[in-house]
């Protein structure tokens, strides 16, 4: 899988590098203070969900890159 459009890639990145990471510890934390449930649950959830998606933009970036370097330009 190759994400070629370079607004979707980042898109999906700051998703996965800053916006879950970000309402996951929000969430947790105001959990911890309002007495929120399942707050092990979403936190462990989400590391998941960031794992899996972090894999996926990886693979697309070394796959593109790698297009790039042989001519193919992600092709």
């Amino acid at each position: 899988m190759i994400i070629k459009n370079s607004k979707i890639y980042d898109a999906l990145k700051w998703t996965v590098m800053i916006l879950i990471p970000a309402a996951t510890t929000a969430y947790v934390g105001l959990s911890a203070i309002w007495g929120w449930p399942y707050a092990e649950e979403v936190a462990k959830t989400s590391a998941v969900i960031c794992a899996f998606l972090g894999a996926i933009l990886g693979i697309s970036n070394i796959q593109y890159n790698k297009g790039i370097k042989d001519g193919n330009q992600g092709n």
